[in-house]
């Protein structure tokens, strides 16, 4: 319907489930939940759907394309644009999935990870005043945009959780580091840790390592507590990772 007294303002309602098919997971058929889009044809999956369905897979769910012959989990990526949208058009959605992990952890009397309580926190405070009424989203917006850079200036993301990595060189043609036992957030990725051997070595590229996990080469986009959980979970700290000069895969 147009807006009085602006001809030239368009204003449109849309209901949610007219868009349901674009923020929906094929696999399990509920809302995008750590959205994650394969590169060869853009087609975005919850993270867990997707993994689990390429275990016995290397084709997409939707288009049956062939993402890769024998290692299609690296030719997947954390969608964050996505994830963003869902949450934003979803009411409630954002919480319940905090809620979800919260739960999840207290159930089997472990700890809630740090990065997962600062959600929580960082999403209850930006409910609440909102709810109350006592701030316009705008102003909120604001705010948390301001508290997250100083945040991010001050913390350097050490109140999150934390993994402890060895990092072995596997091949002849690269040295080892000399300091090769780090302490990261579980947020970092495969690729953030590319760049700091890369950096370390005096590469003139990291697109010219791989990383490895129990022998198996790790996606770029994958999360350390990614890799932890789905490679490690059985096994003591550190996580073992080996690195290696890249190599074509055919």
């Amino acid at each position: 319907m147009a807006a009085l007294g602006n001809p030239d303002m368009l204003t449109r309602k849309i209901k949610l489930w007219d868009i349901n098919a674009h923020i929906t997971c094929r696999l399990c058929e509920g809302y995008l939940i750590d959205a994650t889009t394969v590169t060869e044809c853009l087609h975005t999956f919850c993270r867990s759907c997707l993994v689990k369905y390429l275990e016995e897979n290397n084709t997409c769910p939707t288009c049956r394309i062939v993402i890769h012959q024998s290692h299609p989990l690296q030719y997947i990526g954390h969608d964050r644009t996505m994830q963003d949208i869902v949450y934003k058009l979803v009411p409630g959605l954002q919480e319940a999935e905090m809620k979800k992990q919260r739960d999840f952890y207290q159930k089997l009397g472990m700890e809630v990870p740090g990065d997962l309580k600062g959600e929580l926190c960082n999403l209850k405070a930006h409910l609440d005043p909102q709810r109350n009424g006592d701030v316009k989203p705008e102003d909120m917006a604001n705010k948390d945009t301001a508290e997250d850079k100083q945040e991010e200036d001050n913390d350097y993301h050490r109140s999150d959780e934390q993994v402890s990595i060895c990092l072995e060189c596997n091949s002849s043609k690269l040295r080892g580091l000399k300091r090769k036992w780090i302490r990261c957030s579980a947020q970092a990725t495969v690729l953030h840790l590319k760049k700091f051997i890369a950096k370390k070595l005096n590469l003139t590229s990291f697109n010219e390592l791989d990383i490895l996990c129990n022998e198996e080469i790790l996606g770029k986009d994958h999360t350390l507590k990614f890799v932890v959980v789905t490679r490690w979970r059985f096994k003591k700290s550190p996580l073992l990772l080996h690195y290696r000069p890249k190599m074509d895969l055919l």
